[in-house]
This record gives C-alpha cells, sequence and structure tokens, in this order.
C-alpha cells in the first residue's frame, strides 16, 4: 500500500496549530466588534446565505486553512470526484452521487462510460411508473387504487428519503400533490416497526417499495419477507407483483423473491447508500407520495449546489468554508461534537440523516493510505429543532461543554400563522430564537453584568455564561423541494471536503461490518438452540450467560412461533 506524507506534517498544518493560542487569547465579543471581519464572513449563494462570523477564527486563520486546503489538494480531489476517478480506493468505485442529480445533457465518466443516461433512464422509468400509480392506470391486485406506499430499507435506504418526506410534508405546493396518498418507512427490524408501518393500511391499496442494492440486507429482507406475507396472505401470492417492487441491482433476488424484474430500479455501485438519496432509493417513493415534478425540483436544487460546489473559489464557497471550519474546530480547538440545529419543525429529520452522512463517512482512524492517524477526525453530530432543543439541550451548550452549533433558518415560513392583536407571528416568536442564540453563545453574560442588574452575590456564578462559543447561522429564503435539496447537497459535500483534508476515505464503511458479521453468529446459535437444543458454544462467558437468559426467559414468556400479522 503507498504510504504518502500525512496531511499534520505539511507546514499549513503546523502554522495553524502555532495559531490556536492566538485565536484563544481574543474572544468573541472582541472578533464581532470588527464590521470588516465580519462582513468578509457572509456569503451567499442562490439565495443562501451563511454567515461564520461567530467562528472562533481570524482573518488569518481562514487564510491559514486555505493554504491547509491546498496542501491537501483539496482542488485535486474534488475534480476527481466530479470526474468519476475512483477515489473510494478501498472498494475501487467512484463517488458518483453527484451525477444522480445531474441535468440531461451533463458528460459525466465512470470506468469510460458516461453514467448520465443512465440516470436519467432510471428518471424517466421511475417518472412513468409513478404516474401511472398516482393517476390509477396501475391498480393493485383486487382492482383499487394504489393510495399508500410503504418503504422498507435500512440505513442510507431510509434516513434520507424520510428526512426529505418530512420536509415536503408541510410545503404547501408538495403537500397538495399528496393529498389522499401517504408514505412510510420501515427500516428497523424489530417488530415493533413492522406493526406501526402497517398500522391502518389495507393490503388492497398499499404498493411495498423494498430498497436493496444486493437483495441481501438482513433487516431488510426479513422486513420485505414480513410483508410480502401480509400481502399474500390477504391477497394471495399472486398479488405480490402488483403489489411489491424494488430498487436494486440484484435482478436475480428481485425476481426469486416474486417480484417482476420490470419492476426493478436500478442504481450503481459509485452510489454510496448515505448518499442515494437522490437515486431511486428516495427518488422513486418520493415521486410515488408527491408526484416526480416536485421530486425534480429538489433534484435540481441539489445540483445547483453541486455546480457551485465544484466551480465557485473556495473564498465563496459555500462546502468548503463550512468543511474547513469544521476540521479547523475539531482537529485544531478540539471539539469532538457538533450541534444541528433548524429552526423549522419540517427540518426534524436531518440531523439524523446528516449523523449517518458525516459519522460513517468520516468515522476513520487511519489514513487513505492505510496510516494510523495521530490526530482527530470524525465529529459527533446530533440536533433537534428550535425552539424544542432550548428546553433541552442547550443548557449544556451554554455554560457546559464547548459544541459549536449550526443555526439553519428559513425566511418564509411554510405554514404562516398570523393572529389578531399578537405583537409578531409565530414565525418571527421562533426566528427571534434563531436570531438571538447565537449571539448568547458567542458574547456570553460576564459577572460586572450581572452585578449592575443587581444580582444576588451567590447567583452570580450560576448565571454567569462565559461567552465565546463558536456558532455559524445558514438562512434559506424557503423550505421548498428546491431548497431541501440545496440544504442535503451542501452538507454532503462539507463532509467531503473534511475527508479530503483529513487525508480519509470518507466513501466506505467497513466499521459496520463486524458487528453484522458477529451477528450472523448468534443469529444461528438462536436457531440451533431452538431446533435442536444446541448448547451455547463459541462465545465469551458474558455473552454465553445472556444468551442463555434470553431463551430461558423467551422460553416462559411466550412461543417462538410467528405472530400473526393483521389483516383487512
Amino acid at each position: 500500500m503507498a504510504s504518502g506524507p500525512l496531511i499534520c506534517d505539511t507546514e499549513p498544518w503546523k502554522n495553524l496549530k502555532a495559531h490556536v493560542d492566538d485565536v484563544k487569547k481574543t474572544h468573541l465579543r472582541e472578533l464581532l466588534a470588527d464590521e470588516e471581519r465580519c462582513k468578509s464572513m457572509i456569503i451567499d449563494h442562490d439565495g443562501i446565505v451563511l454567515d461564520f462570523s461567530r467562528q472562533q477564527i481570524l482573518k488569518e486563520t481562514i487564510e491559514g486553512l486555505f493554504k491547509l486546503a491546498e496542501a491537501a489538494r483539496l482542488k485535486e480531489k474534488i475534480d476527481k470526484m466530479f470526474s468519476g476517478e475512483k477515489i473510494n480506493q478501498t472498494e475501487n468505485r467512484s463517488v458518483l452521487h453527484a451525477a444522480l442529480r445531474a441535468a440531461r445533457d451533463a458528460v459525466i465518466y465512470s470506468d469510460g462510460c458516461n453514467v448520465v443516461p443512465d440516470v436519467w433512464s432510471v428518471l424517466d422509468k421511475i417518472k412513468s411508473f409513478s404516474e401511472s400509480v398516482r393517476n390509477g392506470s396501475w391498480v393493485g391486485a383486487t382492482g383499487k387504487a394504489l393510495t399508500d406506499v410503504v418503504s422498507v430499507g435500512i440505513g442510507g435506504s431510509f434516513l434520507g428519503p424520510l428526512f426529505v418526506h418530512t420536509a415536503l410534508q408541510t410545503d404547501g405546493e408538495a403537500s397538495h400533490s399528496a393529498k389522499g396518498r401517504e408514505l412510510r418507512f420501515l427500516a428497523n427490524v424489530d417488530p415493533v416497526d413492522v406493526a406501526r408501518s402497517i398500522a391502518g393500511l389495507n393490503p388492497e391499496t398499499t404498493l411495498v417499495v423494498v430498497v436493496s442494492k444486493t437483495f441481501t440486507t438482513a433487516e431488510t429482507m426479513l422486513n420485505a419477507r414480513t410483508l410480502r406475507e401480509w400481502i399474500s396472505s390477504a391477497l394471495g401470492a399472486q398479488a405480490v407483483a402488483k403489489h411489491m417492487v424494488a430498487v436494486s441491482t440484484n435482478i436475480e433476488l428481485v425476481e426469486k423473491f416474486g417480484i417482476d424484474p420490470n419492476n426493478a430500479f436500478a442504481f450503481w455501485d459509485w452510489v454510496g447508500g448515505r448518499y442515494s438519496v437522490c437515486s431511486a432509493v428516495g427518488v422513486l417513493p418520493l415521486s410515488l407520495q408527491y408526484g416526480f415534478s416536485i421530486v425534480e425540483k429538489f433534484l435540481s436544487g441539489a445540483r445547483s449546489i453541486d455546480n457551485h460546489f465544484h466551480s465557485t473559489p473556495f473564498e465563496k464557497n459555500i462546502p468548503v468554508l463550512l468543511g474547513l471550519l469544521s476540521v479547523w474546530n475539531v482537529t485544531f480547538l478540539g471539539y469532538p461534537a457538533r450541534a444541528i440545529l433548524p429552526y423549522c419543525q419540517a427540518l426534524e429529520k436531518f440531523a439524523p440523516h446528516i449523523q449517518q452522512v458525516s459519522m460513517e463517512s468520516n468515522g476513520k482512524g487511519v489514513s487513505i493510505d492505510g496510516i494510523p492517524l495521530p490526530y482527530e477526525t470524525g465529529e459527533i453530530d446530533f440536533g433537534e429543532p428550535g425552539t424544542n432543543g432550548q428546553h433541552s439541550f442547550y443548557q449544556l451548550i451554554h455554560q457546559g461543554r464547548v459544541i459549536p452549533c449550526d443555526f439553519i433558518g428559513i425566511v418564509m415560513s411554510q405554514q404562516p400563522v398570523f393572529l389578531k392583536g399578537e405583537p409578531v407571528n409565530n414565525h418571527d416568536e421562533l426566528m427571534s430564537n434563531f436570531f438571538a442564540q447565537p449571539d448568547a453563545l458567542a458574547f456570553g453574560k460576564t459577572p460586572e453584568q450581572l452585578v449592575s442588574e443587581n444580582v444576588p452575590n451567590h447567583l452570580i456564578p450560576h448565571k454567569t455564561f462565559s461567552g465565546n462559543r463558536p456558532s455559524l447561522s445558514i438562512l434559506l429564503p424557503h423550505l421548498t423541494a428546491y431548497n431541501i435539496g440545496q440544504l442535503l447537497a451542501m452538507y454532503e459535500h462539507r463532509v467531503a471536503v473534511e475527508g479530503f483534508v483529513w487525508g480519509i476515505n470518507s466513501f466506505d464503511q467497513w466499521g459496520v461490518e463486524l458487528g453484522k458479521s458477529l451477528a450472523t453468529q448468534v443469529r444461528k446459535q438462536l436457531h440451533s438452540s431452538r431446533t435442536a437444543e444446541e448448547p451455547i458454544k463459541g462465545f465469551n462467558y458474558s455473552t454465553s450467560t445472556l444468551l442463555s437468559k434470553y431463551l430461558e426467559a423467551e422460553t416462559g414468556i411466550a412461543s417462538s412461533t410467528s405472530t400473526v400479522l393483521p389483516r383487512v
């Protein structure tokens, strides 16, 4: 394996390390008093405003980060990604999620072939199929229209589409298009999730979308078999072909499962699961719910950011700046976490999706060449919509650990409410907190201020806010399908920038494999213990004891036969 120098051995890295002390000497109160500095740290693109003036940075910090980007060959790596080079070296794959939303006439190569026509072939197929289901020309086995969709998939096959679906539900245009229809997601193999996903649904009017690239993912395929039984037990085995479709590349297993191969929608190995929402993985269920024209606007928004990311100089490049600031916070300032705080309830599933995009991508301990890293990579991402989070974990953010925050606000609410006699409308109330919280984190409150407010001496330590806590603000004009696409692509590319600078592979995920392989051994043991009463063996004492107690307790609580699923 090739072993090039690590980024931490470069002069720009060492200079930034030495620069940390200079930054820590200056409080954000002083930095925010410098209007010229603040002006240079507010940029906009295509309706998006990014304000990073509340980051713990000087102008020299940004200059140093750009030099670090140059040392990391960031521009070259971005170009390689967009040109289809196999930058996912451990899996020998291109990384082309941007091709999923490319314009029809774009040219993007992988293995010497332009992949864009293949992408649009699948998109056209989705458009045709979703329209036939929505207009009632494709019906279920009993002749009834299919008004409800259950999308079965886990990880990237679930979190991204769920985020987009949740964000679109209260958009006026999208919700009107979805009237009379319902979209649900089934991810967890827990039978509780199965029960919830089909509660109140009629198999006669339900279409199941099974999302699995290989059609072998254990959790997804067990859930798919469970819903197949739900359909066939109510409507007969022949109904499966009319009530189940697939997003997969394994046509042989799709057909063996009972799904018509003509109703399989392809995607490609150059699409990582957590980056696949713009493929058939997300586009098919979302088009069935909202119509292809709405989803096409979502793809256009993502395309806008793709073009911006690929072509804009770093000084005005939103994903590049976001990525470099994350590297600064994580690796140089030593802040391991990041809070994603959308002041918009429609974005309640955004942080869970970005948790996967970020933590599965950049949770690595070795370089792309396999060298153990002497510095930390990756962030611990979490979040909750404001103002809910303010009454939950903001206490820690204000007076406990320092956690850099992303504040995301929307200018125009999807559902504006104006109450007569109220001084501000509901959205103004929400956004007042969006504007106030970053200042509270940055400025804090000093003991001297508290004394001037006649706060009792014994309470002053408790009411003091240190401030100097970094954040950035992202302001979107609306939350339409287009803006949702912008936001998604912005964060996807931010994660890539971090990985490119750290010198890791952001596009594989070997860390999820070990637990899955050990689970296979447990699964075999459970089966053999129940069917052949074989003793538990091959596990450590702790696991063996827990397995024994599980089997013993199960026998006393319930039989091991399958639960009968609800029928119509």
